[in-house]
């Protein structure tokens, strides 16, 4: 199974709408595929332009490591020089922090991530969870 341009764009309507739902500040979201390229992107209106690569590198962390954003954080906080040392590998390109969710199917197979940023990182991580949701996804927050 792959994510398809139609889910994508199911993922981030449905964060988006989230987001709006709890009075979030305009976000940005981008979906991935398990090779960790761009299958689609928004910014909503008012999101700071330099917002795509935060959200790009939510996602392109969680999918190159196999590991959710908040996982992420925590193993950054006990090993520093462990997350150090992959940005080093991925050219400074992985956030490490929540928002970045690695997305499987039923079966557990990773297919993609998808990276949200605009608000605090915990409120990205609701909103993309609510967008995984919409497409019969297991999201790895």
């Amino acid at each position: 199974m792959k994510i398809t341009l139609s889910k994508a764009r199911t993922m981030i309507r449905k964060t988006l709408e989230k987001g709006g739902e709890m009075g979030l500040k305009p976000l940005s979201v981008v979906v991935l595929d398990a090779g960790g390229h761009v299958i689609a992107f928004e910014r909503q209106d008012g999101a700071a332009p330099g917002r795509f690569a935060i959200a790009h590198g939510k996602a392109y962390g969680a999918v190159m490591l196999g590991m959710a954003g908040t996982a992420q954080m925590a193993r950054a906080e006990a090993q520093s020089y462990f997350m150090a040392a992959v940005n080093g590998v991925y050219g400074g390109q992985v956030v490490p922090v929540p928002g970045g969710v690695l997305l499987r199917t039923a079966k557990g197979d990773v297919v993609g991530a998808m990276g949200v940023t605009g608000d605090t990182s915990d409120n990205d991580l609701i909103a993309a969870l609510a967008g995984v949701e919409a497409v019969k996804l297991v999201g790895e927050g």
